[in-house]
């Protein structure tokens, strides 16, 4: 699997769906917390336009959601199941890792979100 060519690479890194060629973000850091959610209008290499109607991306929050259920689930079952901490650490750890995760989280909604809308097209790549 190339992940210049895979979905799940482009989801990742936060490519164009499209043409996997561009970046979609403004910023590639997601922890530069101003610059978050900037978005180019559309990719520079296919043009496709990013926010394909008004408010496209809030749909995302329901990926968003889904996404932040299972992190908080994976950082219960690594701070209690494996750890052993008490109940309260555990969700405490739950409360701070889904702190620090939220931008990516963030990103990685949004990036899921249009991959589902928008096919990659490898004829675009040459």
């Amino acid at each position: 699997m190339n992940s210049k060519t895979s979905i799940l690479g482009s989801i990742i890194s936060g490519t164009c769906p499209r043409c996997h060629g561009d970046q979609m973000y403004v910023n590639s850091n997601p922890y530069v917390i101003t610059q978050t959610m900037q978005m180019h209008e559309q990719c520079g290499k296919c043009g496709l336009k990013y926010s394909i109607e008004p408010n496209f991306f809030f749909g995302a929050m329901f990926v968003s959601y889904g996404l932040a259920v299972f992190v908080g689930i994976l950082i219960f079952a690594i701070s209690f199941l494996v750890l052993k901490t008490a109940l309260d650490t555990a969700f405490i750890a739950i409360l701070i890792g889904l702190i620090l995760l939220m931008p990516i989280i963030t990103r990685l909604s949004r990036n899921i979100y249009i991959a589902m809308f928008v096919r990659y097209r490898p004829d675009l790549e040459k």
